[in-house]
């Protein structure tokens, strides 16, 4: 029987802070579980602390003078992870000069430690189920079976049930790692645990930039032990660190408090000296806004194509169809060259639309160069998206340094999504 006493040197061993009965169950499971060589699967949101969690079972197994790695699969490409996992050989894909070892090579006798499992590839899951089952795997480029003895402790913030439903994750190495769960809570799940987190990190804060700790009245307390916090202890760290830096009071209520929570449940602090007001623009992200744009145009490029073939089936451009897209000039300006406003009208010697049962010689007054440049501004139109994609993608990397991480967290998707546009559009 693990007894209290036990439990808080484990805290105290890890830096685990917080005292509620389902952060103390979960660290219990995890002393129980740590003996034994079982595969053990850590749930949780993300910024929960599921890797402290790894970190004790590793410690306090028999397997504690072994090598323990920790590897965030949602990080890796989906073209190299199982590489990364079990290795290659020299000469099994381009760019592979030499053999490597993979992960779980290097941890025999060890363990280790998959993050962010469910967003491994299905074919690398049945690489993995394989090791689990047999403790065997077989290198990139190689037909030679090897065998490995590593313990597994997989974590994920997303629910694997309804993964399993939907085909992303396969079943049997579902029940194959969870062998042992353990559930890591949410912040805001723990009571007055965030107070007692809000002040450590107030206090490491205070000594790094040598100013007074931060205090809080208990309206303040209760204000931040009712918050959410749905970034986890990510956010509650990132909200600590920015009122320790930029607070000049450092007696903080709830009324300066609330100044630095976000309003809109997001992960970020908010902006002090914003008005909390919104409009039509800041509901939606530097993002949403340029696609919104691009939809827009190719709205308008659809509606002219159709305007202009019926124009020409209709032999003219008449009143009737200019009215009936009216609503693609009402926001054009007045043009001064032009002494009034005349519906456009195209060459008649430029053929629009091809009848292309015609016979060659009914054809001899058409003009090839203009049919290509016709067709460029079609196919143009039709890769715009793409390009504005492409040009998003070079601005984030320029920005961030090429590092890959940030880059596609300011872009807004996985790291993985980046580097396969990254692929896609050949992106040096």
């Amino acid at each position: 029987m693990i007894t209290n006493s036990e439990i808080q040197s484990i805290k105290q061993r890890f830096g685990i802070i917080g005292n509620s009965p389902l952060l103390n169950h979960a660290i219990q499971v995890a002393m129980q579980a740590s003996p034994t060589d079982m595969t053990v699967l850590i749930t949780g949101e993300s910024g929960s602390g599921k890797e402290s969690f790894s970190k004790i079972i590793h410690s306090l197994s028999l397997r504690k003078h072994g090598k323990f790695i920790a590897i965030n699969c949602g990080a890796i490409p989906e073209g190299t992870i199982d590489s990364e996992l079990f290795g290659h050989e020299k000469g099994s894909f381009t760019g592979a000069h030499e053999a490597r070892k993979g992960y779980f090579e290097v941890t025999d006798g060890g363990s280790i430690f998959l993050d962010e499992i469910g967003e491994m590839p299905l074919g690398t899951q049945a690489r993995l189920l394989r090791v689990l089952e047999n403790g065997e795997f077989i290198k990139v480029g190689s037909s030679k079976v090897l065998k490995t003895n590593v313990r597994v402790i997989a974590a994920t913030n997303v629910n694997l049930i309804k993964a399993v439903e939907k085909g992303e994750f396969r079943e049997d190495l579902y029940y194959r790692l969870n062998t042992v769960p353990i559930y890591v809570p949410p912040l805001r799940e723990r009571g007055d645990d965030v107070v007692m987190l809000f002040r450590k990190f107030t206090t490491d804060f205070s000594e790094r930039y040598k100013v007074k700790p931060i205090s809080l009245d208990d309206a303040a307390k209760k204000l931040l032990v009712k918050f959410p916090f749905p970034g986890n202890i990510r956010q509650l760290k990132n909200i600590a660190e920015q009122i320790s830096l930029l607070e000049e009071n450092r007696e903080v209520d709830a009324a300066t408090l609330s100044k630095y929570l976000p309003t809109d449940q997001s992960r970020l602090p908010a902006l002090t000296g914003s008005s909390g007001g919104s409009n039509e623009f800041t509901d939606f992200s530097e993002r949403e806004i340029l696609y919104k744009v691009l939809f827009d145009m190719k709205r308008d490029m659809n509606e002219l194509k159709k305007m202009v073939l019926e124009a020409f089936q209709s032999g003219g451009l008449n009143p009737n169809i200019m009215s009936k897209h009216q609503n693609l000039f009402d926001d054009l300006e007045p043009a001064s060259s032009f002494e009034e406003k005349k519906p456009p009208t195209a060459p008649s010697h430029v053929p629009l639309v091809i009848d292309h049962q015609k016979q060659p010689e009914e054809m001899d007054g058409y003009d090839d160069d203009s049919i290509e440049d016709i067709i460029h501004e079609e196919d143009d139109n039709s890769l715009s998206l793409e390009k504005k994609e492409k040009e998003m993608i070079l601005k984030a990397l320029r920005k961030h340094n090429n590092k890959r991480k940030y880059a596609a967290s300011d872009l807004g998707i996985s790291e993985r999504t980046l580097y396969r546009k990254i692929k896609q559009y050949d992106i040096e």
